[in-house]
């Protein structure tokens, strides 16, 4: 046999061979694929379910720190309060503060503080520090967000007014009242103040649970704790929930128990008057509403209570302030 024929049959034997060898069938990569799906499908969702649960207790850990740091941040604010509106006096001045309707606003805390102010009268050539007061008001607010810049549940917004402001007055400044109590609730804004319809009320925080006590079936509606001693009054609620209240209370829609003070109302009696200047804060959180947009959705249920963190401080206010 001619050598060259030889070593090119022996050639094309090789390469024949090296084709079988090198592929696979049709069967073969079907196999492979259902395999592959049978082992990445559990993984997928096993990653995408450590994912979400992620995103949720971040949610809640995002709520819990905002919601204790608001309660902090009113805390320390009501520690300089001289004398905090009751029930019966918040209807009294309502009026007279930014947003009197209660559709979407209510005025929750409302309070007199006095605060040291660093270099704000004249003094010779130059300025020096005093204290000053102020008038201060926590709203919860609902709804009125045409721009969807928050969040489909409540806030809490503030507003505060001091000395050399527009708007500002000093409570009773013409001496006509008699007692502490009637002093400050026929409080009115000054002449040259500002209205109802463009308040200056900041944001304070967002995601407070919007579900009201009617929807809120599975919480008892909140309340106040009784006084045991007969002989010192018990403290007042706002808002007001109690049934044929008259004061302090607000829409139905705004009636949620996330956003409520119980304050000591102030002797009326004495000559000499010292405000009493005791509160209880509560807050209740929506974590849910971080996570999902549907409105019948973040509302308050049983099986959803870890993501309502809901929080508490007694304030005692530093400040006092006498009548005689």
């Amino acid at each position: 046999m001619n050598p060259l024929k030889w070593f090119l049959n022996q050639y094309l034997k090789r390469c024949h061979i090296k084709q079988k060898s090198g592929g696979f069938t049709l069967i073969e990569l079907l196999v492979a694929i259902v395999l592959a799906a049978l082992v990445i499908t559990p993984l997928m969702g096993f990653m995408i379910n450590v994912m979400d649960n992620d995103r949720k207790e971040q949610a809640k850990a995002t709520s819990e720190q905002e919601i204790k740091a608001a309660l902090d941040y009113i805390s320390r604010d009501l520690e300089q309060a001289i004398y905090i509106y009751d029930a019966a006096g918040i209807e009294k001045i309502k009026s007279q503060l930014p947003t009197s309707s209660t559709s979407d606003h209510f005025p929750v805390i409302v309070f007199w503080k006095r605060q040291f102010r660093p270099q704000v009268i004249s003094a010779g050539s130059g300025f020096d520090d005093t204290f000053v007061y102020s008038l201060v008001a926590y709203y919860f607010i609902k709804g009125d967000d045409p721009d969807n810049t928050w969040s489909k549940a409540a806030r809490i917004g503030r507003f505060e007014i001091r000395e050399g402001q527009d708007g500002f007055q000093i409570f009773d400044p013409n001496n006509q009242y008699t007692t502490l109590k009637d002093k400050m609730e026929n409080w009115t804004k000054s002449a040259t103040g500002y209205t109802n319809n463009s308040p200056n009320i900041l944001p304070l925080v967002d995601y407070i649970d919007q579900t009201t006590v009617s929807e809120n079936l599975a919480v008892a509606p909140p309340s106040c704790p009784a006084d045991s001693d007969p002989s010192t009054p018990d403290m007042q609620q706002v808002p007001n929930y109690a049934t044929g209240a008259t004061t302090a209370v607000p829409d139905a829609n705004l009636k949620t128990g996330s956003f409520y003070v119980c304050v000591l109302s102030s002797p009326t009696t004495t000559s000499t008057q010292k405000a009493i200047t005791v509160s209880e804060v509560h807050l209740r959180g929506n974590a849910y509403a971080r996570i999902e947009n549907d409105v019948n959705k973040i509302k308050y249920s049983d099986n959803k209570k870890n993501y309502f963190p809901q929080y508490s401080a007694r304030v005692k206010g530093r400040g006092f302030l006498y009548t005689k």
